[in-house]
């Protein structure tokens, strides 16, 4: 018997000045828009993965404050399942010379207009719903995310 896994990823949701942080990537679908987002690695927690994550694909240092949600999603393939956990919460600066993840052709900042007008370009509909779940103050506290080592 095979036992399914699904891929858990992270994702964080910036906001500066009602614009939002996102990353413009090469997928195999063309270029793609996605939050700063990516896999949890072996014996990571989510919040350091989230961290780690945006750092490599958008130079910013983050820091979780809050879960803004936790999504499932299957890709039309089928090939793949996701649970993506999405936070929000600040950045604590930027290292304009860091290289971007391979992959990364630059960070940018959105407002929701925008975003909602780029959607045939987003990576998944993960990208949308995160926002707008942003958008509608959905905030709970990180102690519902708890990481044993």
């Amino acid at each position: 018997m095979t036992i399914w896994k699904p891929n858990v990823t992270v994702a964080a949701l910036v906001e500066r000045e009602g614009r939002f942080l996102l990353v413009e990537e090469h997928t195999g679908e063309g270029l793609r828009l996605n939050q700063p987002a990516g896999h949890l690695e072996e014996g990571e927690s989510l919040l350091d993965a989230t961290a780690r994550e945006t750092m490599e694909e958008s130079a910013h240092r983050f820091a979780p404050r809050f879960l803004v949600g936790v999504y499932q999603w299957r890709r039309p393939d089928a090939e793949v399942t996701y649970l993506r956990f999405a936070f929000g919460g600040d950045l604590l600066g930027h290292d304009s010379a860091r290289p971007l993840d391979e992959g990364i052709v630059r960070a940018l900042w959105l407002t929701p207009a925008e975003l909602n007008a780029t959607r045939e370009r987003h990576r998944s509909p993960l990208v949308a719903q995160c926002v707008a779940d942003y958008l509608a103050g959905r905030r709970f506290p990180l102690d519902l995310v708890r990481h044993y080592r």
